[in-house]
């Protein structure tokens, strides 16, 4: 029945043409139509199952390659497999389109041959590493355009702090706060801030230009803190004024100040007609004032306080030393409730380390006896201040006494004695031996006490390794830390406390 068998390949419309063409050509007119019909049909079906006819003529007319655009048709007939795959591995033109949305710029002839029932599987197992390759690629390709941005973002970042060649002013001659020291500071906590106050002449700016930045054998022409030259000496006069401010590349602050108790500025008041202002009555007064102003900020906002004298001992300077400690401002806190509810108003209340440093000490005050004698005195003088005067610092720890066992010292506190520097002893021994026989001048003069730049580097390094407690209620920054001091520097020139003394001393 031709029906029946025209049924069959029903969705082969091509072979259902084809073999209606071969009736016509090929049978008579009044031929019965059933009989050769189905031999004719059969022949056919064989060729088809065999590989007698090329599939290729027949799968280039196929609906679905009609449909697709030229490029992907293109693609679609290099892919076609070499025997005769059956219409359901069809799926894989499907596969290919994928490949091609995600990779449009692979050419046609880098895509792999497949045929067979496990073509769509190497194709999907051939996708899987592509995907992350683009991705991969697509990353490098942006940090290289972004590559510039990132190393100038670092090399920001790893970029050394400015250094300082010399020191700036932070309180001028007038007392007011200058703001040039905020572009050497940095946002980072780890930071050191060391003060020194004494009296005229005592060696303070030599001391902290020492500590911060030079060596004894420079010339002090170059020293950070300019010290008095000898035209200064000679007229008694200072050469600091108001507080200096420097900061090394370890991020330590150093403060420096003008002599507290000055004459040469009770001088200077006096003879130029300096005006005072309208508070203060007497120039001795507002020079008091002034030194107290300076201290009572130091102990606010320094970690370290360096006391320097030049001779053991002045009372009237541990006078002034417990009377700054009495108008001291009080340090800020973040509640006012915190000290009142733990009923320890000493916890909450910040208090420095102070160091008293014996500058140009004789050789005799390094004697063992005389030592123990000025620890004795300091912690007598000091024993009802809250300051951190003991505990901190200790020549004994420095082997500056070898034979002293650490128990010799029953109360020992921050002193530390420095002598004369190298070259006043080296031109006294210059001289002493001119007249000496020539075996005795060779031979170095007996000083009792370590060279000077060795006892400079102990000292430094004690300063260095001090507990850094904090300052605030906070965690300053130094940049924070700057608008803390000028908060500070700004209560204490406000300070009832502070105006109310200067009433009773006038």
């Amino acid at each position: 029945m031709s029906e029946s068998g025209h049924s069959q390949p029903g969705m082969y419309g091509q072979g259902r043409r084809r073999r209606r063409r071969r009736d016509r050509d090929v049978g008579p007119p009044g031929q019965n139509l059933s009989g050769p019909s189905r031999d004719r049909d059969y022949a056919p079906r064989e060729r088809r199952d065999g590989s007698e006819e090329p599939p290729g003529p027949v799968l280039q007319k196929t609906p679905i390659i009609l449909a697709k655009p030229p490029g992907e048709r293109s693609k679609q007939n290099q892919n076609v497999p070499v025997s005769g795959a059956p219409a359901m591995e069809k799926p894989i033109v499907l596969i290919k389109a994928r490949e091609d949305v995600g990779k449009p710029g692979t050419p046609p002839e880098q895509s792999p041959l497949s045929s067979g029932p496990g073509s769509s599987k190497l194709e999907r197992e051939g996708q899987r590493p592509t995907q992350p390759v683009y991705q991969i690629q697509n990353r490098g390709m942006g940090a290289a355009a972004s590559s510039g941005l990132l190393d100038l973002i670092g090399q920001t970042k790893l970029l050394s702090p400015e250094k300082m060649k010399h020191s700036i002013k932070l309180v001028d001659d007038q007392m007011n706060w200058c703001d040039s020291a905020m572009e050497y500071l940095r946002d980072q906590t780890d930071m050191l801030i060391v003060g020194v106050i004494g009296l005229q002449g005592t060696g303070k700016s030599t001391i902290m230009s020492l500590l911060s930045a030079n060596t004894p054998e420079e010339d002090q022409r170059g020293y950070v803190f300019r010290a008095q030259t000898q035209e200064i000496k000679e007229r008694g006069g200072n050469q600091t004024t108001g507080i200096d401010f420097f900061i090394t590349q370890e991020r330590v602050i150093f403060l420096d100040t003008q002599p507290i108790l000055s004459p040469s500025i009770l001088d200077h008041l006096i003879n130029n007609d300096r005006k005072l202002p309208p508070e203060y009555n007497l120039p001795h007064t507002y020079v008091e004032m002034q030194s107290l102003q300076i201290t009572a900020f130091l102990f606010t906002v320094c970690h370290v306080v360096i006391v320097v004298q030049d001779w053991f001992t002045d009372i009237n300077l541990y006078r002034f030393l417990q009377t700054a400690e009495m108008l001291k401002p009080s340090t800020p806190s973040a509640s006012h409730d915190s000290t009142g509810a733990s009923g320890n108003d000493e916890g909450a209340e910040y208090y420095p380390h102070i160091v008293f440093l014996q500058n140009k000490a004789r050789r005799d005050e390094f004697c063992p006896r005389n030592l123990k004698k000025m620890h004795m005195a300091v912690d007598k003088l000091m024993a009802h201040s809250h300051l951190k005067y003991k505990g901190t610092l200790s020549m004994l720890d420095c082997n500056i006494f070898p034979g002293l066992s650490r128990n010799y010292l029953e109360t020992e506190v921050n002193l530390f004695l420095l002598p004369l520097q190298d070259n006043d002893g080296d031109d006294a021994l210059t001289k002493a031996g001119a007249g000496t026989s020539p075996l005795f001048s060779l031979l170095p003069e007996y000083r009792g006490h370590p060279p000077f730049s060795s006892l400079v580097s102990k000292l430094r390094s004690q300063l260095l390794a001090m507990s850094r407690c904090q300052l605030s209620h906070t965690i300053l920054t130094e940049k924070n830390w700057f608008h803390y001091a000028a908060r500070i520097w700004d209560g204490v020139k406000k300070s009832s406390a502070l105006s109310e003394y200067s009433r009773l001393l006038s």
